[in-house]
């Protein structure tokens, strides 16, 4: 009896240290790589930071990337290095930021494209929100619908009317499928209640430069690229297809007064790989908004026609995915596909 009272007393002392050991060593484990990963976080960066742009050398967006990378740089103390990744609509670019590691040393300068391929039914190798921390949008850019000079309307109220009472086929181009001006010109489809048939080209400019030789009737440009055709008198500008007026274009009325809720807005900001810690996302975004504020950089925006914005993390979150539905539901009622 008293050996079997020992081990039994014996075997109930192994039962009860078990929990305890494996919670000792549950919080040791704890203690152990607390200390690595916050210092981690107070101390960035302490090296040079990738900018991914999925674009190429000497656009838009890789000429913002460069202006806020080079700003950032100053602001860190750490060199932002900017990356074309080109290819593929921007995808490469878009599954290198999504597979890399989410420690703040991986960034990407997105724009609108980014949203607009998963609503057009690419295959693509990431979400195009849930993949991403989203850290601010730096700026917002609408398009200009621009007319060949001989068309017979002075305004946009014109210009509606003319597009309903057309006799005959009637079409308009833009930069290529997927592009803003394809989207914005299936929207006004839809809008307007017309049929326009779209054609597309490969590129602004050459798009642009058959409009202006009169080869179809309207085109819905980017600002950059139709202005100066418009103040050389080789177009006439009509509209801008933002919410409301721009300072750049302040005569020109936005589409949405005379058809409320059309909007096509360009759009470019930074984000980061999924599950960014949050005092990382806070100290990007707090430099990113201090750069917008900048006289110098607001200036250069708003003279190209943009407008700066500095979101917050949550509001450019819900800004994607609204983006994204949007575009999914003009897509899927236009029937537009990428080639």
């Amino acid at each position: 009896m008293k050996t079997t009272n020992r081990l039994t007393g014996t075997g109930v002392a192994r039962r009860r240290r078990q929990p305890f050991l494996s919670l000792v060593v549950l919080l040791g484990t704890c203690l152990m790589w607390a200390p690595f990963s916050a210092p981690a976080q107070q101390d960035y960066p302490s090296r040079p930071i990738r900018l991914l742009v999925p674009a190429a050398p000497g656009g838009t967006t890789d000429i913002l990337a460069r202006t806020f990378g080079a700003k950032l740089s100053e602001a860190l103390k750490q060199q932002v290095v900017v990356d074309n990744r080109a290819s593929a609509s921007g995808v490469i670019a878009g599954e290198m930021t999504a597979n890399a590691p989410p420690d703040g040393y991986t960034l990407m300068l997105a724009y609108h494209q980014h949203t607009v391929n998963a609503a057009l039914g690419a295959k693509l190798p990431y979400h195009p929100v849930t993949s991403y921390t989203a850290i601010s949008q730096l700026t917002s850019a609408g398009l200009q619908l621009v007319v060949h000079p001989s068309t017979p309307v002075e305004n946009l109220a014109q210009f509606i009317a003319w597009t309903r009472a057309h006799k005959g086929a009637i079409n308009f181009g833009s930069a290529g499928i997927g592009s803003g001006g394809h989207l914005a010109g299936e929207l006004y489809n839809q809008m307007a209640g017309i049929k326009a048939a779209h054609i597309p080209y490969k590129g602004s400019g050459p798009s642009l430069a058959d409009l202006v030789g009169g080869q179809y009737h309207y085109n819905f440009s980017g600002l950059q690229a139709s202005m100066p055709l418009v103040r050389s008198g080789k177009l006439k500008g009509l509209a801008v297809t933002t919410p409301k007026r721009i300072a750049a274009l302040p005569d020109l009325p936005a589409v949405a007064e005379a058809l409320p809720g059309f909007e096509v807005v360009g759009w470019y900001g930074v984000i980061a790989p999924a599950k960014l810690p949050g005092p990382i996302v806070s100290r990007l975004h707090s430099e990113l908004v201090k750069i917008i504020t900048l006289p110098d950089i607001r200036e250069r925006i708003l003279a190209d026609g943009s407008e700066p914005v500095g979101s917050s993390p949550e509001e450019f979150t819900k800004y994607l995915h609204a983006d994204l539905a949007k575009w999914a539901k003009v897509v899927k009622e236009s029937g537009a596909k990428l080639d």
